[in-house]
């Protein structure tokens, strides 16, 4: 038996966001009824590696029921509302406002069904004068001011994958199943908003911050951190990266005495605490690289681990994808298996099994003989 199991989720959505989210719903063992249009969710066309299917698609579909419906078509939207007649949670992310111009008032559906929890995922919310502006996860990584302290020196930079669109999916998974608890104490539904601009602004935080508070945002410096010395990156002799980082003042002597063999570093009153040390930055960064430079990989990785320093090595995907700590779990796909990254949590001490990924349609038969509706 899984947590959510005897949970009936509808989904109108579409891309990465709300689909991440009821994905998890999914992996938690709800049902999932995912609606499509005839041309299909357009994250199915996002690629095509994965056996001819979207890597995005598979990743964030699996264990749903694909269901093709016109919600322009009157008896199409009626199934739709026959479904929600039953259903526990609506999960959308359609534009604001255009439910509500499909007829699907969900301020009314909540009177009709109090008991059912509502999940609207947008870009910038339901109010406010970016309301109705299509936004796309980049878009709002720059608009939220996440652009502006990622990348080099010379050059505002993206995220390497869709952080924000994946960020909001989790908070909305989270605020779900939180409505999901509460109801099961007062017997009542719920109606969350989630934007992907709040969300990214909740991350942006210690910068925004660091401007309001400190009169100036950190800068943007490629693999370093802005606000902590030393974590960043260091190439060895033999031309090897290695990231370090020192957290505490604990760490640091220990550093100084076995990686760098300089152990009155540990009490310079240039270096001593985490504050003087980002003020010294570049005095500090030439002292250790001059040590890394004449250090082999191995040969540094050995005092790391000595002085218990935490390091990381700048791995690619060929180097992901054959990583000692890389779980994977098997996931069918309409065109074939895929092995993927598993859930992180594990439960128990299990890796879950994880149902296929559904062409498009696929259960749309069975949908409408379940809940009536034109065969």
């Amino acid at each position: 038996m899984k947590p959510l199991d005897g949970i009936l989720v509808l989904t109108l959505e579409q891309a990465v966001a709300a689909p991440l989210c009821s994905c998890r719903l999914a992996d938690a063992g709800a049902r999932v009824i995912k609606v499509e249009r005839a041309e299909g969710d357009f994250a199915r066309g996002y690629d095509s590696v994965i056996h001819g299917e979207s890597a995005y698609f598979v990743w964030l579909n699996r264990g749903k029921e694909s269901v093709m419906l016109n919600l322009k078509d009157p008896e199409d939207f009626q199934l739709v509302l026959r479904i929600l007649e039953q259903a526990d949670v609506l999960v959308q992310n359609f534009k604001p406002g255009a439910l509500e111009r499909m007829g699907l008032d969900l301020e009314e559906l909540r009177c009709r069904h109090p008991k059912l929890i509502t999940c609207n995922i947008s870009g910038f919310g339901e109010i406010g004068p970016f309301r109705d502006r299509k936004s796309y996860d980049l878009l709002i990584q720059a608009e939220s001011g996440l652009a502006s302290v990622t990348g080099t020196p010379e050059a505002p930079g993206r995220v390497g994958v869709s952080i924000g669109d994946i960020a909001t999916g989790m908070v909305a998974y989270e605020a779900v199943l939180e409505a999901l608890i509460a109801r099961g104490i007062s017997g009542q539904g719920r109606d969350i908003s989630v934007s992907i601009f709040d969300v990214l602004a909740d991350f942006m935080t210690v910068p925004l911050m660091h401007y309001d508070y400190g009169g100036k945002a950190p800068k943007r410096m490629g693999l370093r951190h802005p606000l902590v010395a030393p974590y960043g990156v260091y190439p060895t002799q033999d031309g090897m990266p290695l990231l370090i980082s020192i957290q505490n003042e604990r760490e640091w002597p220990q550093f100084c005495k076995v990686v760098l063999q300089q152990p009155e570093l540990g009490e310079d009153e240039r270096f001593c605490t985490n504050i003087v040390r980002v003020r010294n930055r570049p005095e500090l960064e030439a002292l250790i690289a001059a040590v890394f430079a004449i250090c082999t990989r191995e040969e540094m990785i050995a005092r790391l681990l000595e002085s218990d320093t935490a390091y990381g090595e700048l791995n690619d995907m060929a180097k992901l994808s054959t990583h000692p700590h890389l779980r994977r779990v098997r996931v069918d796909t309409p065109s074939g298996p895929a092995n993927i990254p598993a859930p992180p949590a594990l439960v128990n001490g299990e890796t879950p099994v994880l149902l296929g990924v559904p062409d498009l349609g696929a259960h749309t038969t069975q949908v409408r003989q379940e809940f009536g509706g034109k065969a």
